[in-house]
């Protein structure tokens, strides 16, 4: 029995001599010579070139955590000094990261299943070079980070690479991204104090029971960003979630990229492999359309604008969805508030969503639906392509954006501001966009107490491009649509028309210069003098009205016009005008191809003593440039019969629907057409 308590004392002591050896060689151990080893087992890891180029220290010490046999384990805490992360292979760059100084500790029981495990990674001096290529590929993203490339790599190396957090104090890195044609420089440094996440993001400090870290580091860039200058600051958190942490990080960013100002703050998880988004976000610029250079959504020429609202999105799920909801703002002087949806789906990404403004200035919607777009760019000192001698616009569409994305918006101005000669209450619109095909159905603009209802369609995706229009025109109040004419105020009349046209074309011009339709117009109840004349800015009929009816108002019984349209060219079947003096037709066309006119106005006095003139008028020339005059012909030679009510009476079928329901029993109109149609 003795013989055996001496040998189990003997093995006692031996042990603990070598436990003590042990410690001893690992407190004395010069960690510098397992450096190739320890750089070999990490390139492997991570399939790309790394090592540590100075110094190499371990201490030991127990995890402070846990409370069984492995809180008895002490974990060795490594220090490293000039480490370098290279790039994968198909990436030509500066090192992905260099470090001045590293410490962190290793999981010795995560070695035993071949898994490096890194709860946490402390940094100083750190510099990094981001790089994307071309084609989307970039070099901080690692394999084993998930998904079938993380699943290869880890079957060809058998070791996994698990980090938990990133606490850096002072970082430098530039990004260079070719497909978004950027060149940043960042820097990053210690904030003072801490400022807490809830009182720059509002709200709590908690994310779906998540704590929100504080920021405790301050950062600025700038470079270039797709062809403009860029520059930005802002505040992060202290703790980067690399790899799988899903923890929300704190971000607030001002950037500046040419004019347009986006400022942000809230929360990403596992920024560095695309996690969710939730940030409370802020767009302003000189125009919309600015903006498809930093997000690549096709928005249209709009005036300066702001706008503040939140964005969510999973940008690695299979279809990603950004969405911007609940936003406030301002276009011009209108305001702006609804929700968008951008997704990106194949084969083009998609924005639906429905806006909303309770006043809009007519002077910020004219740039939306391209009012005088070649006035806009003059103003601007701008080139325009519009010649001097042209009316119509010549311009083309730029179908090129419409294919890029597709889109399904409801936009409501619940009133419009305007000056007192335009007339304009309200506007819907049901924008649609799909594969380069632009559908409004509808476009409705509430006007003079009544509404002008529309449908277009223009495929963008054709050369040249086809189109359609059809427009109802219904129940405009003429004396609110003309509210300056005294006169007009006393007027129960109103004006009816229907308009369909199909054409093809890049072009306004090229569109009407092609177009095949019908048009039909009724008015009934009005007034018609020089003031009227003037106050619409047509000299034309300035000279017409003085010729006819001297400088008197005549009140109008009834005017119908039925024009057939064919080739561009606008021919009336029928465009009489019965007014309480005299019955007027006008025969003749106007050419949108070529910009002309040639139009004859016969009157047949119903009272000699109003007027004595004896020859018809006319109208030619072109759009910019039109001549009228006084035919040399007699009227009394033509004859009164070009003006019997039976040459007219086929198309006053069509012009009989335009008659309002409510008035149709004691119209003028209604009674006269009605007789057009009898003869």
């Amino acid at each position: 029995m003795r013989r055996l308590g001496k040998l189990a004392g003997g093995t006692l002591a031996v042990l603990v001599s070598l436990v003590a050896l042990l410690i001893v060689v690992l407190a004395f151990f010069d960690w510098n010579l397992l450096k190739p080893t320890l750089n070999e087992r990490v390139s492997d890891a991570l399939e790309r070139p790394f090592a540590i180029h100075g110094d190499l220290d371990v201490t030991w010490s127990r995890e402070p955590d846990g409370d069984d046999w492995r809180a008895w384990l002490p974990w060795p805490h490594i220090h490293a000094e000039d480490i370098e992360l290279g790039n994968p292979d198909f990436i030509e760059a500066p090192p992905l990261v260099r470090i001045a100084r590293l410490e962190t500790r290793v999981s010795p029981l995560a070695l035993l299943s071949r898994c490096l495990h890194l709860p946490e990674i402390s940094v100083r001096d750190a510099r990094g070079h981001l790089v994307r290529l071309e084609e989307g590929r970039n070099n901080w993203t690692f394999a084993t980070s998930g998904g079938d490339d993380s699943q290869a790599s880890q079957e060809g190396s058998g070791w996994r690479l698990d980090i938990g957090r990133l606490d850096f104090k002072e970082a430098t890195a530039t990004y260079r991204d070719a497909e978004h044609d950027a060149d940043i420089a960042f820097s990053v440094s210690p904030l003072g104090e801490t400022v807490p996440y809830a009182q720059v993001a509002g709200g709590d400090a908690a994310l779906d029971d998540r704590a929100v870290d504080d920021f405790q580091f301050a950062w600025q860039a700038e470079g270039r960003y797709r062809q403009e200058p860029f520059e930005g600051e802002g505040r992060l958190g202290g703790m980067l979630a690399l790899v799988g942490d899903g923890l929300p990080f704190p971000v607030e960013a001002d950037v500046r990229s040419g004019d347009t100002r986006v400022a942000l703050a809230g929360t990403l998880i596992d920024p560095l492999a695309g996690g969710d988004i939730d940030l409370n976000l802020r767009f302003e610029g000189p125009s919309l359309d600015a903006l498809q250079r930093l997000t690549g959504v096709t928005l249209p020429a709009t005036p300066a604008y702001a706008t503040e609202g939140h964005l969510t999105a999973s940008p690695m799920a299979k279809t990603p969805t950004y969405r911007y909801d609940g936003f406030t703002g301002t276009i011009g002087d209108s305001d702006i508030r609804g929700d968008l949806h951008y997704t990106l789906a194949s084969p083009r990404p998609r924005l639906e969503g429905e806006l909303v403004s309770q006043r809009l200035r007519f002077a910020d919607l004219a740039p939306l639906i391209g009012a005088d777009a070649n006035a806009d760019k003059a103003a601007r000192g701008e080139e325009t392509q519009q010649p001097s001698d042209k009316v119509l616009p010549v311009e083309t569409f730029d179908t090129q954006r419409w294919q890029a994305m597709d889109a399904d918006v409801r936009f409501t101005a619940e009133r419009i501001e305007h000056d007192a000669d335009l007339p304009l209450n309200d506007l819907y619109a049901h924008v649609h966009m799909d594969a380069g095909e632009l559908l409004l159905d509808p476009l409705r603009f509430g006007v003079a107490e009544g509404n002008l209802n529309t449908t277009v369609r223009l495929d963008g995706a054709q050369d040249p491009m086809p189109g359609r229009i059809d427009m109802h025109v219904r129940e405009l109040q003429l004396k609110r649509l003309l509210p300056q004419l005294e006169g007009m105020q006393e007027s129960l009349g109103e004006l009816n028309g229907d308009l369909s046209m199909e054409s093809h074309g890049n072009s306004v011009a090229e569109l009407l210069g092609n177009a095949d339709g019908n048009v039909y117009l009724l008015v009934r109840e009005g007034v018609i003098s020089r003031n009227l004349m003037e106050l619409v800015g047509l000299n034309v009929g300035n000279y017409l009205i003085g010729e006819l009816f001297g400088d008197e108002q005549v009140a109008i019984q009834c005017a119908a016009a039925d024009f057939n349209i064919e080739d561009g060219k606008a021919e009336s079947r029928l465009f009489m005008v019965d007014t309480e003096n005299a019955l007027i037709k006008v025969d003749g066309m106007a050419d949108f191809d070529t910009e002309r006119l040639d139009f004859t106005i016969e009157p047949e006095s119903k009272n000699m003593r109003v007027f004595t003139l004896r020859s018809p008028l006319y109208v030619r020339g072109t759009f910019s440039n039109p001549e009228p005059g006084v035919e040399v012909a007699s009227l009394v030679a033509r004859g009164a019969a070009a003006l019997t009510l039976g040459t007219v009476a086929s198309p006053a079928a069509a012009l009989l629907a335009l008659v309002s329901p409510t008035a149709a029993d004691n119209s003028a109109c209604g009674g006269w057409l009605g007789e057009l149609q009898r003869e």
